[in-house]
């Protein structure tokens, strides 16, 4: 099983969670969260006055799938999620050793 972990854009979640939809996979996580990275954050000016943002908001999916899925994943959120400009995101491909459903106590694969 491989945990995909992506950080994109926040207008790009439903676009993502639509084709992972329409790729079968059955349940996501999505987290607020903020961050920033060769963009180095942006300035904006409210009230007249520059103020410097260090941290944009950014939105950190979270997929558990089975290894034989994992390819077309993340080349589908990074399809969907990309804009093309800077600070589109990365994703993260990670090993998972187990998994349990808590309500019946599935645990590995069976458990996804």
């Amino acid at each position: 099983m491989k945990l995909v972990m992506a950080v994109i854009k926040p207008f790009k979640l439903e676009e993502v969670r639509e084709a992972l939809t329409g790729l079968g996979v059955q349940g996501l996580t999505a987290s607020e969260v903020k961050g920033f990275g060769r963009q180095k954050g942006q300035t904006e000016i409210y009230r007249g006055a520059e103020y410097a943002v260090n941290f944009l908001p950014k939105v950190r999916i979270e997929v558990v799938v089975d290894d034989t899925q994992a390819d077309s994943v993340v080349e589908t959120v990074q399809r969907s999620a990309q804009t093309g400009r800077i600070g589109d995101g990365k994703i993260f491909v990670i090993d998972v050793t187990s998994a349990v459903r808590i309500r019946t106590g599935e645990s590995g694969p069976d458990a996804l």
